[in-house]
């Protein structure tokens, strides 16, 4: 029987070797004994679940809805591929007790996932994920054939993205952008987020051009993940068909990524910048910026300015929630582009954050470049790389005690100022740039973050981070 070991905010496993349908059944009936045990007050005994376009996720979905069904919950199921987004809402607006989204989102093809949402529309927490881990096999699984469920109403078939695209609608200036006659691109990864800007600006003065939207479980032989290797085929587009724009989604949509009208990659520190401005200057908001450690100190500059608070957390969105549910934030972010927004869910939203970018571009009437270079200009160029590198799980404690107890002196010319430990070590040098050092959740892997004024000095950086892991081998 497989050792199932939760992470950042549910399991993931290879398909066919630990993602298997008994697997998914006993996570799904640990979570139903988890959720019939820990009530939530406001809420109906409901769980939403949804799923993506990766092999066989519709029939891991109706696997895990019979078990909740058969545990007695109502369960919402929908019709056909859905971006987490639209599940998360779901959860929050029906007053859910909790939701299953059945997505590795930005993983390899070859592995599936079970993500849980807790009733407030987010990423469960780790408290949460713990708890459900060690309710596995303390009960036998009860199933309910997915066809009597239906036709007692336990299940219900509905789709929940309509509910969640006219959220997007008031979230947004949705009037500016409907006539502002942009031209974009949508890079679609081949996930769920296909389609969702042309359902929702048709009838508009906006011209959507969807690329690779069609459903390929092996999605066209990459990683649904907004990084620019995987954009190759979207670039090549772009260079001889010119737009405004491209947007770039993940394979569940809750990540966004970015390339400009000529198909030059947009790092996600460029888009968080670009949003965190657009909310300061030009929507004129206020409240704490939320941001991970591994996300640009350019947030930290462009807050500063503006004498705004900002507020630091661990790598994961579900740590960026918790600090969102506590209210007054003006923006949530993370490295790898999730982004959160004030008045929604506390959960990243890909297709929230396309959509603020079409609004920023809207209001601004200037190129995604012309508006990046004045941030430079303002706050200095910031360049970021990472690496990741095989590193042995029972080797990483002692590692990074060693780098706690003697940090360097210097990051490259110039001496470390400051020291950051709750998730991996950071060093921050005096001239703000910073490397990082963290593990991987369930891999033995070590990941290398550095950021700095040149692309020289970042590979630089990556080197000093490598140097130093060869003392914990």
């Amino acid at each position: 029987m497989a050792n199932i070991k939760f992470g950042t905010d549910g399991w993931r496993a290879v398909i066919a070797e630990d993602f298997t349908f008994a697997n998914v059944a006993r996570v799904a009936q640990a979570t139903a004994d988890y959720w019939s045990r820990n009530p939530v007050a406001g809420t109906d005994k409901k769980v939403i679940v949804g799923y993506d376009r990766r092999f066989f996720s519709d029939k891991f979905a109706e696997c895990a809805v019979e078990v909740l069904a058969g545990n007695g919950f109502t369960v919402v199921l929908t019709p056909e591929p859905t971006p987490t987004p639209s599940v998360s809402f779901a959860v929050k607006k029906q007053r859910a007790v909790g939701g299953v989204m059945i997505t590795a989102s930005h993983n390899p093809p070859a592995f599936n996932g079970f993500k849980l949402k807790s009733h407030y529309g987010g990423s469960s927490d780790s408290a949460t994920c713990k708890a459900i881990e060690s309710s596995l096999d303390q009960n036998p699984v009860r199933p309910e054939k997915l066809s009597q469920a239906i036709s007692s109403k336990q299940v219900l078939v509905e789709d929940v993205r309509p509910a969640h695209y006219a959220a997007l609608k008031r979230l947004v200036d949705f009037r500016l952008i409907a006539k502002s006659k942009l031209r974009f691109a949508h890079e679609a990864l081949f996930g769920v987020g296909a389609g969702c800007f042309e359902q929702i600006l048709a009838g508009t003065t906006c011209e959507v051009t969807t690329l690779n939207g069609q459903h390929d479980p092996l999605f066209g032989g990459i990683n649904p993940e907004p990084i620019e290797k995987n954009y190759a085929r979207s670039q090549a587009f772009l260079r001889k068909h010119p737009h405004d724009l491209c947007l770039v989604t993940d394979g569940d949509a809750d990540r966004v990524g970015g390339m400009d009208g000529r198909g030059k990659y947009l790092t996600t520190h460029e888009l968080i910048c670009l949003l965190l401005r657009h909310f300061i200057v030009n929507r004129q908001g206020r409240g704490r910026v939320i941001k991970a450690l591994t996300t640009t100190s350019m947030v930290d500059k462009i807050c500063a300015a503006h004498g705004l608070e900002m507020v630091e957390t661990g790598v994961g969105f579900k740590y960026i929630c918790a600090e969102m549910l506590k209210g007054d934030v003006l923006l949530g972010a993370e490295e790898s582009g999730g982004i959160g927004f004030p008045g929604h869910i506390p959960e990243r939203d890909g297709i929230a954050a396309g959509l603020m970018l079409l609004e920023m571009l809207a209001t601004e009437r200037v190129s995604l470049n012309k508006l990046i270079g004045g941030l430079e200009k303002e706050f200095g160029p910031h360049r970021y790389g990472r690496i990741d590198t095989h590193f042995a799980l029972e080797k990483r404690a002692a590692l990074m005690d060693r780098l706690k107890q003697d940090p360097p002196d210097k990051l490259l010319r110039s001496p470390v100022a400051d020291m950051k430990s709750f998730d991996g070590v950071k060093f921050i040098a005096q001239d703000s740039s910073w490397l990082m050092l963290r593990g991987s959740g369930t891999e033995p892997i070590l990941r290398i973050y550095a950021e700095a004024k040149s692309d020289a000095d970042v590979q630089r950086l990556l080197r000093l981070g490598v140097k130093l892991t060869r003392f914990g081998r």
